[in-house]
């Protein structure tokens, strides 16, 4: 039981930056869209409205930050602030990609896209992250398996709060 606990808690503490960076612009966007309004070839907006430049900017500083407050936790300082830099950069590009998708295939704002919704941010998180950290296979899996349900409930949890229009 401890061997699964301490898995769990590996993953969540390697992968805090990138759940922090992806929820961070739904307390701390708003304001001109990423995409400036303009549309894709197929006549769709590229990401949508609810993908702007200060949501970015803030959820990259806040997953930024999540890396150094880990450096200076655990140290090296560097390589855990660049760790959270590349976590968190990867994450809101994982999140856009996923929102680019979710336009090509017709899928308004806030419309449900289950695995894409959940994974999409993750999986390019640790794609940008693999040059400076890759974790073991246990802990990316692990990663991978939690991510949805703490994906959904912290969805829920915004939803309540109304920071969310949709429980997903």
């Amino acid at each position: 039981m401890d061997e699964v606990l301490n898995l769990l808690a590996s993953a969540l503490w390697f992968i805090l930056p990138a759940y922090i960076a992806n929820a961070a612009p739904v307390v701390l966007g708003g304001g001109k869209s990423i995409d400036g309004g303009r549309q894709f070839i197929d006549g769709r907006r590229i990401f949508g409205a609810g993908k702007t430049v200060q949501g970015f900017v803030a959820g990259l500083a806040a997953g930024t930050f999540v890396g150094l407050l880990q450096g200076i936790a655990v140290g090296p300082l560097p390589d855990y602030l660049a760790l959270g830099f590349l976590l968190a950069l990867g994450a809101l590009l994982g999140d856009l990609l996923g929102s680019f998708i979710k336009r090509r295939l017709g899928i308004k704002r806030g419309g449900a896209a289950p695995g894409l919704d959940q994974l999409s941010f993750v999986l390019v998180a640790l794609l940008a992250a693999s040059p400076l950290a890759l974790p073991s296979w246990e802990i990316v899996l692990t990663i991978i398996i939690i991510t949805p349900p703490i994906h959904l409930a912290t969805n829920f949890g915004g939803y309540k709060l109304g920071l969310k229009r949709r429980p997903y």
